[in-house]
């Protein structure tokens, strides 16, 4: 059966404490793009300087032959452990989503393995023959990693854009209507001139540790820079972009979610400081760069892939795959049976700790289902500080009516009962858990009120399913 026809829509997910899974899932992805991407683009560079020796530049051979080389192999390690950490994180917070994911895919993924495979090999073979091969042969075990490298980046790019724009997949377009999808082409090309610049920006600050004289670096740095010229089409590919989210994404991007119009002026601010740098002054006025500002540069080169990556997180929201799955492992069509049945009727796993009542038991068990993918009790985006003003009146209203108390938020999977039990657990949570917490009990008319309130909100999301 595949994992998106699964009639329990309930998973052992692993608790990270005062840590958002979110946190945890990006800060492993962000380390793992940024060298992954730099890795595509370091091999670029190699083939490029490679070429170049070969045509009479020994420093450019040099910078193959030394640091650069064990920088490049150093990133794909580690790159390939960030990616099984990535698995391995993502799994345990996710499950119905990987195995959506791969269930859809599983082809495509193996195409993308087979080429990592080869990436790692070529690397490996280059990295330990390397200096005993002749010129041609070098030259294309280079060229062999630096594609390996980028096609594997194709092919994950439109797995990872599947889930932002299913676009007509969502039709029974089938698996490559859902591959090639409307944010494919933008989002591979700008992570392509992400790529290169980084490879850029890396090559620079090892060119700067050769011990040859500063003319001679001179002239590497100014081969290295034009690696780093595709910036200057990135504020066209964003635009691009955000041209094909849908709109409600767009939203929250531009001014809906205030975290996530931060993360873009971070992203755009560091992207533009490094490229105005890139342009004018290295490629333009062909300025001479110093190790201390090229690593300023990838530094800052750094928080824009932070920021790009939140960014490309949050604006699926309220989903995990847009249309198909929310951010709760929940099919928007399971919501009404869910409000019927209640949130956790079939959830068959134990709580971690012990509750003094039933009822709020049972409200630990809604927020494990419905909050905490994005939520933690205390820690991280704490739902006990977002509440901590709010009237058990306000709490019952905006968690009844999620999807309009926040766009971004799916409805609310689980009843009244449900809804009254986590009120009562916010309460004891910001009582700070006292042993002898008594909750009034609910009276039939706050229940009737929840459900009208329900009802009122209805099944379907705040915005566009597409």
């Amino acid at each position: 059966m595949s994992p998106i026809d699964s009639t329990i829509p309930y998973y052992p997910v692993n608790d990270f404490g005062p840590l958002m899974k979110g946190l945890v899932i990006g800060g492993v992805g962000i380390v793992h793009v940024f060298l992954a991407q730099f890795a595509i683009g370091g091999g670029m560079l190699m083939w490029y300087f490679e070429r170049l020796g070969q045509r009479g530049q020994p420093d450019a051979r040099s910078f193959v032959d030394g640091y650069f080389k064990v920088l490049v192999l150093v990133s794909f390690v580690v790159g390939a452990l960030t990616g099984v950490a990535m698995w391995f994180t993502t799994i345990q917070v996710g499950a119905r989503t990987i195995g959506l994911m791969i269930d859809e895919f599983h082809w495509l993924w193996a195409t993308e393995w087979v080429w990592f495979a080869v990436e790692i090999t070529a690397g490996y073979a280059f990295y330990r023959y390397g200096p005993r091969l002749a010129g041609p042969a070098r030259l294309r075990l280079l060229a062999l990693y630096a594609l390996a490298s980028w096609m594997s980046l194709l092919w994950i790019n439109g797995i990872l854009a599947w889930q932002l724009t299913p676009g007509r997949w969502l039709d029974g377009g089938g698996i490559w209507a859902g591959f090639f999808n409307p944010s494919f082409w933008p989002s591979l090309l700008f992570r392509t001139a992400v790529s290169t610049t980084l490879g850029a920006l890396a090559g620079c600050i090892v060119i700067n540790t050769m011990d040859i004289p500063r003319d001679r670096r001179a002239v590497l740095i100014r081969r290295a820079s034009r690696f780093a010229a595709p910036i200057a089409a990135m504020p066209l590919l964003a635009l691009w972009f955000l041209a094909v989210l849908p709109s409600d994404s767009r939203s929250w991007l531009l001014g809906g979610s205030m975290p996530m119009t931060m993360f873009v002026g971070v992203a755009a601010g560091a992207s533009l400081l490094v490229g105005g740098y890139v342009i004018v002054g290295l490629i333009a006025q062909r300025l001479y760069i110093n190790g201390a500002t090229a690593t300023l540069l990838l530094g800052l080169a750094f928080g824009a892939t932070a920021a790009g990556e939140f960014v490309r997180e949050g604006a699926r929201k309220p989903y995990t795959v847009r249309g198909v799955l929310y951010s709760t492992s929940i099919r928007p069509d399971e919501v009404a049976a869910l409000r019927a049945a209640g949130a956790t009727a079939r959830d068959p796993y134990p709580l971690r700790d012990r509750y003094p009542t039933e009822q709020l038991a049972r409200g630990a068990r809604v927020e494990r289902a419905l909050c905490d993918a994005c939520h933690t009790m205390r820690g991280a985006n704490a739902l006990v500080e977002l509440t901590r003003t709010w009237t058990d009146d306000q709490l019952r209203l905006n968690l009844a009516k999620l999807q309009r108390t926040k766009g971004f938020m799916p409805p609310f999977a689980g009843n009244a009962l449900d809804v009254e039990a986590l009120v009562q657990l916010l309460r004891w949570e910001r009582a700070d858990r006292p042993a002898g917490f008594a909750a009034p009990a609910a009276s039939p008319d706050v229940l009737a009120q929840i459900a009208r309130w329900l009802d009122e909100a209805g099944t379907a999301p705040a915005g566009e399913a597409r």
